[in-house]
C-alpha cells in the first residue's frame, strides 16, 4: 500500500497514534500529548497559526477523553478550519497494552491501517475534499435527530451506521457527516432508521 501524501496537518492525541497514521501517511502529524493540550499554550497557539492557514484535520479516540480534546481544539479553532475525522468505537485492546482503555475502545493507535488509509484517502495529494454537504440542524429537526422524544437514539444509530462513535452531540454529528457523507446517504441513512 502506497503512502497517502495528505498536505493538511493532522492532529492526533498521542506518539503511537502518530506512530500508526505514519504507516499509512506522508504528511505533518501533530500530537496533543494527551490532556497536555490544556496546559501547554504554545501547542494550542500552534494549531492556531496553522489553521489560519490551512484547514487541519483533527483526529482522537473515541472515547470521553478524545471528546475532551477535540472539544477543546474546536474551542480554540474556528469550525470551518477543522476537518474532523472519527475512528469507530470498536471494543479491544491495543497491542502494545495488557488491558483495555477504561471505556474499552481501541484508540487511533489500534485501528486497522485499512480503515485508517480509507478515513484520509479523500484528503491525499491536494485533493479538495468531498463536496461541501448541505446538512444542516433544520434537517436534523426535520429528521427528528433532535427536539424531540428519542432523538438521542436515532442519532446513536445514525452515527453506527456511518461507523462514527454513537455518543456525540448532536453538533459533532453535523460536522463528520458533513465530511464523511453526501447529502443523499445521508437521507438513506435517515430513511433506515426512523
Amino acid at each position: 500500500m502506497e503512502k497517502l501524501k495528505i498536505p493538511y496537518p493532522v492532529v492526533v492525541e498521542g506518539k503511537y497514534d502518530r506512530l500508526r497514521l505514519l504507516c499509512v501517511m506522508e504528511g505533518q502529524i501533530l500530537t496533543t500529548d494527551g490532556f497536555g493540550i490544556f496546559k501547554k499554550k504554545e501547542r494550542l497557539a500552534l494549531l492556531r497559526a496553522l489553521a489560519a492557514k490551512t484547514p487541519i484535520v483533527v483526529l482522537t479516540d473515541p472515547d470521553g477523553a478524545g471528546k475532551l480534546i477535540r472539544s477543546h481544539i474546536g474551542s480554540a479553532i474556528p469550525a470551518d478550519r477543522i476537518i474532523p475525522l472519527y475512528v469507530p468505537q470498536t471494543t479491544g485492546v491495543e497491542k502494545r497494552k495488557s488491558a483495555p482503555s477504561a471505556e474499552g475502545f481501541l484508540g487511533v493507535e489500534g485501528q486497522e491501517q485499512a480503515l485508517l488509509y480509507e478515513l484520509l484517502s479523500p484528503f491525499a495529494d491536494g485533493a479538495a475534499p468531498r463536496a461541501e454537504n448541505p446538512l444542516s440542524k433544520v434537517d436534523f429537526f426535520e429528521d427528528r435527530l433532535t427536539g424531540c422524544e428519542g432523538a438521542s437514539e436515532r442519532r446513536a444509530a445514525l452515527a453506527l451506521a456511518f461507523g462514527l462513535p454513537s455518543d456525540m452531540t448532536p453538533n459533532a454529528l453535523l460536522a463528520a457527516l458533513r465530511v464523511v457523507a453526501t447529502f443523499e446517504e445521508y437521507k438513506a441513512a435517515v430513511s433506515k432508521i426512523n
